[in-house]
């Protein structure tokens, strides 16, 4: 047990154990610090094979600016860009004298934000003024979707109140596989080249 050779052997058993764990890992974060794990114990292995200056590299460029680029990269691509109008999203933050059609769009938003942190995903409200405002953001590829009250729906006492297009096939795929029963009385959904067609 005292062989500094076994030892070595050991610690270099860790490196393919580790990237496979890196491989399988399905939460982006986890395969982050993973990678760091990776990384740290490449740095001991070239560190007890003698050369520092490798080992120095694997530390500073390998490992830490490697995993800080990955945190900024996964960071900002694991976001839903949904467009709502402005009205619908000052009823969201002030929970205050709203009406029951109101309180249903909070319950909407909660629904997508539960259904898309099943994927790590997390969700960001954009406002817009109006429904034309919402149209060309979305054509314009600013947002990934938009929800909004359906306009003959306003007087109404139907179910289906709103309505949501998302321009992203696989975040459609997503959200219609994911949909509960409640989400489903509140909005239809739509991909974008679905609603053009008809």
């Amino acid at each position: 047990m005292n062989n500094p050779d076994f030892t070595l052997y050991l610690i270099v058993a860790l490196l393919p154990l580790s990237a496979f764990f890196l491989v399988i890992q399905v939460n982006p974060f986890d395969a982050l610090i993973i990678r760091g794990m990776l990384g740290a114990i490449a740095t001991l292995v070239y560190g007890l094979l003698g050369a520092a200056d490798v080992a120095l590299t694997e530390a500073l460029m390998g490992t830490l600016l490697a995993i800080s680029l990955y945190v900024i990269a996964v960071r900002s691509s694991l976001v839903m860009r949904l467009g709502v109008l402005k009205k619908d999203l000052s009823t969201l933050h002030s929970q205050e004298n709203i009406t029951e059609k109101e309180a249903l769009f909070s319950t909407l938003i909660d629904n997508f934000k539960s259904i898309i942190a099943k994927y790590y995903l997390r969700l960001e409200l954009v406002d817009y003024e109006d429904k034309n405002s919402l149209e060309k953001a979305l054509m314009e590829q600013e947002i990934h979707g938009i929800c909004f009250l359906r306009e003959n729906e306003v007087n109404s006492s139907s179910e289906k109140l709103y309505e949501s297009v998302i321009r992203i096939p696989r975040l459609y795929e997503i959200i219609e596989k994911e949909k509960n029963k409640s989400m489903d009385d509140l909005t239809d959904v739509y991909l974008k080249e679905n609603k053009e067609k008809s």
